[in-house]
């Protein structure tokens, strides 16, 4: 059963004469938001060596630009569905589209290794409502028949975004300089913000309830210490005091939260939306393909580079083959494998298909010819673009409109604590097995740890296999597009 109401997204917006479809206006200013946000998480790191540099500081200080950010993100998710109910996605987005670009703009801007990490506190409090805001936005504005074909687009963005990352960063940071990085989201971000002032519609939830403050101070604690062990466990070690505290008392925290939600009237984080089992199914097909996808694309980055000897720059591009992949399977899947497969037969293939694709990459060696990672990666991407396309358009396939919000929030949560563990994952078994380190520039002569971890995001990712198996194609029928007419020909006389 379907709680959704006929498409509101018909009629337009006139901004300065022109009309504007508000499913139009959502989706681009959506696009435009999980591409920034997306592709922060990766295009920054390449910048860090140069950051440490230019601030003469260690390698060692310098992680905390990315750690401040991913636990900035952390904090201000669990807000956004609340908020945006509260006040309007349009509201709630563009200030978080203006937030994150500030923060862009004045991390660029930075003087001092203080200032760039309270810069980046700033941008990923924006960062962390764009997501799940647009998305709600977006489920209120396409029917369920209508979203599989509007994911296909939109799941490029959460694909192509941290595979540009580091290729773009790269460039930049050669030829430009590392305030680059943070400088090249200002005119996206300004155009986004203009964009949606002008078009967008402000739509405000009946009764978005009371603000829940201890959910907000028990998930934003939870969430924030747990992605700060998640980000430093690789490098401080797994049993380091601060990794340690961080995730016990992050996963107390979050332990504490469920106890409490469940007995919330009006619960910031409505964990009881996991007791719908197409909702939870899809939540974790995705959290887990998170982890898997993040895994691959840190590893095989840092295949390229140290196993092979390739520099940055044409590392990120040699990735590229990835995101084509997920380019052109996610029009496979919204234009003929959804509506021929059912939600449950593609999910299944779509996870099969990405863990044996992924498990492929086991098969590279140090001088075979690149054109072999190009086709396997290109496998990957396509694989992942079933499963992105597949989950989101059925997940929230009886999840009602008022509750989408807080259903967007959790979604979007567990993908992103999934991408965090993915990283930690990749980086614990590169460390276990042990890296052959080459001097610069020069391909190592042992490529063991990166097949190992290629294997073990396949295996992390099989796991989906059992959620994916339990989804029930009656409960996300209303997703399921109608087959569009054949144009007949005109017959000659």
């Amino acid at each position: 059963m379907s709680f959704w109401p006929p498409s509101r997204g018909a009629a337009g917006v006139r901004g300065r004469g022109i009309v504007v479809k508000q499913t139009t206006a959502v989706s681009v200013v959506y696009v435009a938001a999980v591409f920034l946000n997306v592709m922060d998480t990766t295009i920054v790191n390449v910048a860090l060596p140069s950051v440490g540099r230019a601030f003469s500081v260690p390698s060692t200080s310098v992680n905390a630009v990315s750690i401040s950010y991913l636990v900035s993100l952390a904090v201000f998710i669990p807000a956004s569905g609340w908020l945006g109910d509260r006040f309007g996605g349009k509201r709630i987005l563009l200030t978080a589209l203006a937030v994150f670009t500030l923060g862009s703009a004045l991390s660029g801007l930075a003087t001092s290794l203080g200032e760039l990490i309270a810069f980046r506190l700033l941008q990923g409090a924006g960062g962390g409502m764009l997501v799940p805001v647009g998305m709600a936005m977006m489920l209120r504005s396409f029917p369920p028949g209508e979203r599989v074909r509007v994911f296909a687009v939109l799941s490029m963005a959460n694909a192509v975004a941290p595979t540009v990352g580091p290729s773009l960063g790269g460039l930049l940071v050669t030829e430009l300089s590392w305030r680059w990085v943070f400088f090249v989201n200002v005119p996206v971000g300004c155009a986004a913000i203009v964009f949606g002032a002008l078009f967008l519609r402000n739509s405000v939830e009946q009764e978005p309830g009371r603000f829940d403050l201890l959910g907000f101070l028990l998930a934003a604690a939870g969430l924030a210490l747990a992605m700060y062990g998640l980000s430093q466990g690789p490098d401080l070690g797994w049993t380091a005091r601060p990794v340690l505290v961080g995730l016990l008392v992050g996963g107390a925290l979050l332990g504490v939260l469920v106890a409490v939600e469940l007995r919330s009237r009006a619960p910031l984080i409505d964990v009881r939306l996991f007791q719908d089992r197409l909702f939870r199914s899809g939540s974790v097909v995705m959290a887990l393909e998170s982890v898997a996808f993040l895994g691959v694309i840190y590893t095989v980055s840092l295949y390229l580079q140290d196993g092979r000897g390739l520099s940055p720059l044409a590392s990120g591009l040699s990735i590229l083959p990835q995101a084509l992949g997920v380019m052109t399977g996610s029009q496979v899947a919204s234009r003929l494998l959804y509506r021929r497969l059912g939600p449950r037969r593609h999910l299944v293939v779509g996870v099969v298909g990405s863990s044996l694709s992924m498990a492929l990459l086991a098969v590279l060696s140090v001088g075979g010819p690149l054109w072999q990672v190009w086709v396997i990666l290109y496998l990957v991407g396509f694989g992942v673009g079933q499963v992105f396309v597949a989950t989101q358009a059925a997940s929230f396939a009886t999840i009602s409109s008022a509750k989408s919000g807080r259903a967007a929030t959790l979604f979007n949560a567990g993908r992103r604590l999934g991408g965090a563990v993915g990283i930690a994952v990749a980086t614990t078994a590169l460390v276990l097995v042990g890296v052959d380190t080459p001097a610069d520039g020069a391909p190592a002569g042992d490529v063991t740890a990166y097949r190992v971890g290629f294997l073990v995001a396949a295996a992390v990712n099989l796991l989906a296999l059992r959620a994916a198996w339990v989804v029930r194609d009656a409960d996300a029928a209303s997703t399921i597009p109608e087959a569009r007419p054949r144009k007949r020909r005109a017959r000659l006389g």
